[in-house]
């Protein structure tokens, strides 16, 4: 019988409530499910001073260490992982596993798919992912990424409700409710069924374009154009805050200043930035545009047409 080993890390519960429905027109028989849990856990909900304190190690992935787990074959048919994006990067203990050379030995040779967890923001992300499972020698067949379809500034308030009170509710019962919506967990099934298809006829070929065809897949072009360039932003904060935090007490000065940098640049700075380029840039490179879209719903690798610090847009 063909074996498919699921495994991902999970703080809220999401991931793995998305993850079940998109495993639920597999066999059972066949799956291997492991949860990997950080040997120092995370806390959640979280306080903002440590909220905002994994920012430079997400970032800058490092690898932490991770609680024992055992896998039962040393030989999987479909690899499928699941994670969440932190601050533009692979949350930290999804970067721990991809440093684990006894699970990325495991990949060489084999198809993998990614599974995704996020707000809106999981494209520099996903550019890690690609490059850890190329270096194992795996092959990424598919991504399937689960967003908050809301908008940025709502869903940035809304997440941080969620993850500093632990509370999947609205907040001031007037913001939308946190996270992934239930409709889009519940709909993961379809997903997994074309995967399953694709599972039971060893066929992968153009299985990312069979998910694409279901129309569930969006990049916004707001997204796109922050995304482009906060990655750069966050490694000169990561790499200060590493440098100047040498002490608890001042790391805790530079992760506030931080945080009060994001919170405006988030609300302030962005909104006013995104105007300008909506009426003076967007409508000049809307074919760079769509090229770059094109490329980070594909499974490809591209150094130089994907290239994240590009300044065509």
């Amino acid at each position: 019988m063909k074996k498919i080993l699921v495994i991902n890390y999970s703080q809220s519960g999401q991931l793995n409530e998305i993850i079940d429905n998109f495993l639920i027109p597999f066999s059972e028989k066949q799956i291997e499910r492991v949860y990997i849990h950080p040997k120092n856990k995370f806390p959640f909900p979280w306080s903002s001073q440590e909220f905002f304190d994994v920012m430079p190690e997400s970032v800058l992935e490092e690898k932490i260490e991770l609680e024992p787990f055992n896998l039962k074959s040393e030989n999987y048919d479909l690899i499928i992982i699941g994670y969440q994006p932190w601050y533009l990067s692979p949350s930290l203990p999804t970067t721990a596993l991809f440093k684990d050379e006894n699970f990325t030995s495991l990949l060489n040779g084999k198809p993998v798919i990614t599974i995704i967890g996020a707000r809106n923001m999981w494209l520099n992300a996903q550019e890690s992912i690609k490059e850890f499972v190329q270096n194992a020698g795996g092959e990424l067949i598919a991504n399937i990424p689960f967003i908050d379809r809301n908008s940025n500034l709502s869903s940035a308030v809304t997440i941080l409700y969620w993850m500093l009170t632990g509370k999947k509710k609205k907040f001031l019962n007037i913001f939308p409710y946190p996270g992934v919506s239930e409709k889009d967990i519940k709909e993961a099934s379809k997903f997994g069924k074309i995967v399953f298809e694709a599972f039971q006829n060893e066929s992968y070929h153009k299985l990312q374009n069979k998910i694409l065809d279901l129309k569930l897949i969006n990049i916004k072009t707001n997204i796109l154009f922050i995304e482009l360039r906060a990655k750069r932003l966050f490694k000169i904060w990561a790499r200060i805050i590493k440098n100047k935090g040498l002490s608890n007490r001042k790391r805790a000065v530079w992760i506030k200043l931080f945080k009060y940098y994001l919170l405006i640049a988030l609300f302030i700075v962005a909104p006013i930035i995104l105007i300008f380029f909506n009426l003076l840039i967007k409508p000049f490179t809307i074919n760079a545009i769509n090229r770059k879209k094109d490329y980070f719903c594909s499974v490809k690798k591209n150094k130089n047409a994907g290239r994240l610090h590009n300044k065509n847009i």
